[in-house]
C-alpha cells in the first residue's frame, strides 16, 4: 500500500489498493480496480489503509499535516477543536489499539489546556474511554432541572465531553451568543483579572444570573490562556468558539478557585489520574474511597519515588564511604528538609522521623513526661482525642501518680475554652490536644489553647494526624512545644511520621531508645549521644518510606494546601447538607467549618449494616468506634458510620453515598 502511494505522481490518485469502499469503510488492497479515491481539501488523496501505529490528533507524535503520523489529510489544529486531543489519529483494528499505550504517556500540553494524556488499565481500548478505568465521568445528558439540583452531576464534567461541543465555532472571540449582553473579550479580560486576584477565592459565575442567556468565559483572548475546569460555566477557545454553558456546580455556590499567585489551580478529575488505586473496581463498581481519615491513597509520584529509591539508592544512611550510602543519606535528609518546610519549622534538626503519630506521642510521654511529670501533677487532654492521645498519658499518670483531666465539648463538638481555663492550675504540666477530631471533624482552636497554656508555663503537644492533609500548618504560628503527624494520613507511606519539637525542649529530653545511629561514643562506662535529630532516631530507620513521605509532601505543596482546604470545605459543607436532609440520619459533630469528616448514624440500621451495604456498591467508609470511644459516648453512641474526604473526592461521589443512604432510610420506614 505504501509503495503504491509513493509511486503516485502529484495530483494523481494512488493505486486502487486501500481505496474507500462504497459502503464508507476502508477498502481492502484487493478492491476492484476503478474505485474512486477520496481527495482531501489539501489536494492529497487519502483513504489508503491507515497504519496501525496511531497517535492522538493533538499529540506531538502525530504529523501536523494530518490526522496520523504517516497519512496526509485534514489536520485537527491542536487546541482548537474540542476533544481533538483524545481523537484517534487513524482507524485501526480494535486489538491493535493496545499499542497506543506507549503513545499517550507523554505529558504533552495541548493549546486548550487539556493534557494530551489518557490512561487505561484495559489493553486495546481507546484512551478516550479511559474514564471507565480512572473514574473520570463520561459525558451524559443533563436536563436543566437535573443540572440545577446537583453540583457536578447534571452537566458533563469536561467541556469537550458534551454533545454541544460539536456546535459550529463562532467566527471570532467578539461574536456573541443569542441573548448575550456583554462582549466576550471584555468578559474574558474581567474573568482573567479576577482569577489573578490576591489571596482570595473567586466565584466564577457571580455575574451570570439564571436564565440570563450568556456565558462567562474564563480563557483570555489575544494569545493569553488560562486552564479550564469542569466547574467553569463556559470556555472561550482561541478560535473564538464558546463552549456550552453548564449549570453552576454545588447548588449555586462556586468551587473556590486556587490562589493563582502561588499555585496553579487544580482540577479534581485531573488530580485523580495521579492515584492508580482509584481505578479499582469493587463488586463490579467504581471504587469510591471515603475512608481517608483512616488512611489516604498514594499518587504515582510517591509510588515511583519509593521504587526509584530501592532501584538506585538503597543503602543504610550516615555511614559507609560508598556511593549508595551517600545517595540514600541525601534522599533521607532531603525528606527531612521538606517536612521542615511543610510545617514551617525553624530548624531542620527539630524534625524527628518516627513510625507515626502514635509513636511520636509515646516518645513524648516517655522521654519528656518521664523526666518532667511527678506525683500529683496533672495532664490535660480533650474529650475529642484519639486513643493514641489518651492511653500514653494514662500510662504516664499511672506510673507517676499523676492525674488526667479532660476538656469537655459542647453539643456541636467544639471544645469549651472557658472550661479549659478552669482546669489549669499550678500542678498542670502538659496539655495535649488534637488539631482536628478524627470522628467529628472539629477544627480545634489550638492556637488559643496553646496561648492559654503558655501564660502558665505549661508544655503543649498538638496531634496533627487529621489536620496535616486538610488545613495549613505553621508550627511557629501555633506556638506549641510539639507537633506530630503520620505520613499515611497525607498521601505518604505507612510506618513513617514526624515529631517536631522546639530545639530547647528536645535537647532537655533523654533518648527514649538506645542503639546504633544515635551515639557519638560508647564505652562500658558511659555513652555520648549524637545531637539532634539523631538522638531520637536509634537504629536503622524507615529510610525508603521517609523518602516517600518527602515526595508526598512535595506533591501536596505543588497543589497548594490552601487550594486543597478550600475545595474540601466545599465538599464537606455539601455532604453535611445532603445527609442532614435525610429522615432518620443523625449527624455526629456539626461544628461550622469542620474538616473532612461526615460521621452519622441511621435509624433502624447498625453501623456495620450500613458499611456493608455501601461496600456492596463500591463505597468504602469506616464503621465502629474509630479509636475514639470517649467522644462517641459523649454523643450517646458506641459506633458511627464515618465517611471522610480528601481532595481527590468529588461531589458526584458524595451524591452516590447520599442516594444509598436515602434508599436505606426509605426502605426501613416502610
Amino acid at each position: 500500500m505504501a509503495n503504491a502511494f509513493f509511486r503516485a505522481l502529484p495530483g494523481e490518485a494512488a493505486s486502487p489498493a486501500g481505496l474507500q469502499s462504497s459502503s464508507g469503510g476502508v477498502a481492502s488492497p484487493l478492491a476492484a480496480p476503478g474505485a474512486l479515491s477520496a481527495i482531501a481539501p489539501s489536494g492529497v488523496p487519502f483513504g489508503q489503509q491507515p497504519p496501525v501505529n496511531v497517535a492522538p490528533g493533538g499529540s506531538p507524535l502525530a504529523s501536523p499535516s494530518g490526522t496520523s503520523p504517516n497519512v496526509p489529510g485534514v489536520p485537527f489544529p491542536q487546541g482548537q477543536v474540542p476533544g481533538a486531543n483524545f481523537t484517534p489519529s487513524s482507524h485501526a483494528q480494535v486489538l491493535s489499539l493496545g499499542n497506543r499505550a506507549g503513545v499517550v504517556v507523554p505529558h504533552a500540553q495541548a493549546a486548550n489546556g487539556v493534557p494530551d494524556k489518557a490512561f487505561s488499565t484495559l489493553p486495546a481500548y481507546e484512551p478516550k474511554l479511559a474514564g471507565l478505568a480512572t473514574g473520570v465521568p463520561q459525558a451524559h445528558a443533563a436536563t436543566g432541572a437535573a443540572a440545577a439540583q446537583h453540583p457536578a452531576g447534571g452537566a458533563a464534567p469536561f467541556y469537550f465531553a458534551s454533545d454541544a461541543a460539536n456546535k459550529p465555532r463562532l467566527g471570532t472571540s467578539t461574536d456573541k451568543r443569542p441573548g448575550d449582553s456583554h462582549d466576550l473579550d471584555t468578559l474574558s479580560r474581567q474573568a482573567l483579572a479576577a482569577l489573578n486576584g490576591q489571596d482570595h477565592a473567586v466565584p466564577l459565575a457571580e455575574s451570570r444570573q439564571p436564565g440570563a442567556g450568556h456565558a462567562l468565559p474564563v480563557a483570555a483572548g489575544a494569545g493569553e490562556r488560562t486552564s479550564q475546569y469542569y466547574f467553569v460555566d463556559a470556555v472561550t477557545l482561541p478560535s473564538g468558539y464558546v463552549t456550552p454553558a453548564k449549570a453552576h456546580p454545588h447548588g449555586g455556590h462556586a468551587v473556590p478557585q486556587a490562589d493563582r499567585g502561588r499555585h496553579p489551580a487544580f482540577d479534581v478529575h485531573a488530580v485523580r489520574r495521579d492515584f492508580p488505586i482509584l481505578q479499582e473496581r469493587i463488586n463490579g463498581k467504581q471504587l469510591v474511597w471515603l475512608d481517608n481519615a483512616a488512611t489516604t491513597h498514594k499518587p504515582r509520584q510517591v509510588i515511583e519515588r519509593i521504587a526509584y529509591f530501592y532501584e538506585h539508592e538503597n543503602s543504610n544512611i550516615h555511614r559507609a564511604a560508598h556511593e549508595l550510602a551517600a545517595r540514600a543519606t541525601d534522599a533521607y535528609e532531603h525528606a527531612r528538609e521538606v517536612a521542615r518546610r511543610f510545617i514551617n519549622a525553624p530548624d531542620v534538626h527539630e524534625i524527628i522521623f518516627v513510625r507515626g503519630t502514635t509513636e511520636a506521642i509515646n516518645l513524648i510521654a516517655k522521654a519528656w513526661g518521664g523526666q518532667h511529670v511527678q506525683e500529683g501533677d496533672e495532664i490535660i487532654v480533650s474529650n475529642l482525642e484519639h486513643h493514641a492521645n489518651i492511653v500514653p498519658w494514662q500510662q504516664l499518670a499511672q506510673a507517676k501518680g499523676a492525674k488526667l483531666r479532660v476538656i469537655p465539648v459542647d453539643d456541636q463538638g467544639q471544645v469549651l475554652l472557658d472550661e479549659y481555663r478552669k482546669l489549669i492550675n499550678d500542678r498542670t504540666k502538659v496539655v495535649s490536644v488534637a488539631h482536628v477530631s478524627n470522628v467529628l471533624g472539629t477544627v480545634v482552636p489550638v492556637k488559643e489553647i496553646v496561648d492559654i497554656a503558655k501564660c502558665h508555663g505549661i508544655t503543649t503537644v498538638i496531634d496533627g494526624a487529621q489536620s496535616i492533609a486538610h488545613t495549613p500548618v505553621d508550627v511557629q504560628d501555633i506556638g506549641a512545644d510539639f507537633f506530630v503527624f503520620s505520613g499515611h494520613k497525607i498521601f505518604g507511606p505507612t510506618g513513617i511520621g514526624v515529631l517536631w519539637g522546639k530545639r530547647d525542649v528536645l535537647e532537655n529530653m533523654p533518648p527514649w531508645q538506645g542503639g546504633g545511629n544515635m551515639i557519638a561514643d560508647v564505652t562500658f562506662e558511659k555513652t555520648v549521644f549524637q545531637p539532634l535529630p539523631n538522638t531520637f532516631e536509634a537504629g536503622t530507620g524507615n529510610i525508603a518510606d521517609a523518602v516517600g513521605l518527602g515526595a508526598a509532601l512535595e506533591y501536596v505543596e505543588r497543589l497548594g494546601i490552601h487550594n486543597i482546604s478550600h475545595y474540601e470545605h466545599a465538599l464537606v459543607d455539601y455532604g453535611m447538607a445532603q445527609l442532614a436532609a435525610i429522615a432518620g440520619v443523625r449527624l455526629i459533630g456539626t461544628v461550622p467549618g469542620k474538616a473532612s469528616v461526615l460521621s452519622f448514624v441511621l435509624d433502624g440500621y447498625s453501623t456495620d449494616e450500613v458499611g456493608q451495604i455501601l461496600n456492596a456498591e463500591g463505597i468504602a467508609v469506616r464503621t465502629g468506634h474509630h479509636c475514639a470511644q470517649p467522644i462517641l459516648r459523649r454523643f450517646g453512641v458506641e459506633t458511627a458510620v464515618r465517611p471522610s474526604l480528601a481532595f481527590y473526592n468529588t461531589f458526584d461521589e458524595i451524591d452516590q453515598l447520599v442516594q444509598i443512604i436515602q434508599r436505606l432510610a426509605g426502605q426501613r420506614r416502610h
